[in-house]
């Protein structure tokens, strides 16, 4: 208990939240299918999807390094923004990736999308067979990784100079470095469109989306 007491409370409950949310994908399959993030021209997507996919995972192991990192980071950034301006910053870079997200897709797939509703036209569709178009070429999207790589730029630009051990890496890295490195791996990794199921340009709104709020943020004096 007391290492859940030296946790802010916003992190805190984050924290709970997405372990929560995480059982419930576990025990009821529904969980799955209505509350991940569709793209936004499918009939399957609502608009509550945009908040509520950011608190699910599609397994132990996402879960976990996304909640690790959020307890990493997270702690030490709400400690230095306060809670209301620390949950203000987590939202909006959640968002902030779920935009780059939609626009890379939208993007690379126009030509897709054309087609899905051309046909569902001509064809007179329904909506669920619309539905399952745009899910094979689409999928479902779900994690806090967005907002996760929006507390990294936050890190890096709050404490730029402070040194992180990592478990892949045998010598410390200052967190400047380590975050400019990880985007340009995101990058590469999006643009050469890299299929692994990660979806590295909501990864990259998040941190982008955060860099520009913290930056503003300190034009206005309030870091």
């Amino acid at each position: 208990m007391n290492f859940l007491n030296n946790i802010p409370p916003i992190t805190k409950n984050l924290l709970f939240i997405n372990v929560i949310m995480f059982l419930l994908q576990l025990t009821f399959p529904w969980v799955n299918e209505n509350l991940a993030l569709y793209f936004f021209k499918s009939p399957d997507f609502e608009p509550y999807q945009l908040l509520a996919h950011m608190f699910m995972h599609w397994d132990f192991q996402h879960l976990f390094f996304n909640m690790f990192a959020l307890y990493m980071f997270g702690s030490a950034i709400e400690q230095r923004m306060g809670e209301k301006k620390f949950l203000i910053y987590y939202l909006f870079t959640g968002f902030g990736a779920v935009a780059l997200h939609y626009l890379s897709q939208y993007i690379e797939s126009y030509e897709f999308i054309q087609q899905v509703e051309n046909y569902g036209s001509v064809n007179q569709l329904s909506k669920s067979e619309i539905a399952q178009l745009f899910k094979q070429g689409f999928g479902r999207t779900v994690g806090a990784s967005g907002a996760v790589f929006g507390l990294l730029a936050a890190f890096a630009l709050l404490y730029p100079n402070q040194e992180l051990m990592l478990l892949f890496l045998p010598v410390p890295i200052k967190a400047k470095y380590f975050v400019l490195g990880y985007a340009a791996i995101e990058l590469f990794s999006g643009i050469s469109g890299a299929q692994d199921g990660i979806a590295h340009f909501a990864h990259l709104g998040g941190a982008l989306f955060g860099f520009l709020l913290i930056k503003q943020w300190q034009k206005q004096g309030g870091l």
